[in-house]
């Protein structure tokens, strides 16, 4: 894994104005209700901020293997014959699963959704080491959120593997009606958060969503593997030694 930022280490303590200057100045940012400013600033905050991409980065995306097998397509056979636009129309909220399933493929040919949804459950599990890394992360209180193009069927993942035991839904595509790499969906989180974009840490195994997250002034981790992330991050400044989840260690 390599971080696109130096190997300093991430100074969460210090100031705003300090921090900022680590970064260049993120565009200008729409303001957030002062409700939500005022419930920030009333509790302690850890920082920084870590927002994870889910597909390929927490959690194996069955698209490249177990879908083509599902509809007894090779990858190129399945991408020529599959709309061009209907999976991100259903990612950002556009379209609901019928309507996917009505022009998902561009000659309009019936499939068995509730099969395919079966198959992308089977197939959804953590990538190696990764809920390690949760588990410490949440142990040592750092504030997580999800930051995925995703559909609704997002519900599925947290169903199987309950990812919101370490991290909040907060920042999915079909509930925003933005995607990545859009600059928009990364300033609608700092708005959101209501924090210094140079105290995010954006986590995806996609260099385009990296170079997005650097363009708005957060740091950017793109995602190899669990244990080069680990070290990536403890180069920031992030307590997360290796541990095993209680529950999780075998005995010996």
């Amino acid at each position: 894994m390599v971080s696109l930022l130096p190997r300093a280490p991430y100074l969460a303590s210090l100031p705003k104005s300090a921090s900022s200057s680590l970064r260049p100045s993120p565009p200008a940012m729409s303001s957030s209700s002062s409700a939500a400013r005022a419930e920030a600033a009333a509790r302690p905050r850890k920082l920084p901020v870590l927002l994870f991409d889910v597909m390929d980065t927490l959690v194996r995306d069955p698209f490249y293997h177990h879908i083509p097998a599902f509809f007894k397509m090779s990858m190129k056979e399945l991408l020529e014959s599959k709309h061009p636009t209907a999976w991100s129309e259903f990612e950002k909220g556009l379209i609901d699963e019928n309507e996917l399933a009505k022009k998902f493929f561009n000659d309009g040919r019936c499939f068995d959704l509730e099969g395919l949804k079966e198959c992308m459950v089977r197939a959804y599990e953590y990538i190696d080491g990764v809920e390690d890394i949760l588990c410490c992360l949440k142990k040592n209180n750092y504030e997580m959120h999800a930051f995925t193009n995703y559909p609704v069927w997002y519900q599925l993942i947290e169903d199987k593997l309950k990812l919101s035991k370490y991290l909040s839904w907060t920042f999915c595509s079909c509930r925003t009606g933005k995607r990545k790499p859009s600059p928009e969906f990364y300033l609608q989180a700092i708005d959101h958060l209501n924090v210094d974009p140079a105290s995010c840490i954006f986590i995806d195994d996609r260099m385009v969503n990296i170079e997005a997250a650097l363009s708005v002034g957060m740091v950017g981790l793109q995602f190899k593997n669990a244990e080069a992330l680990r070290k990536d991050l403890c180069a920031l400044g992030v307590e997360v030694p290796p541990l095993v989840c209680e529950g999780e260690a075998q005995v010996q």
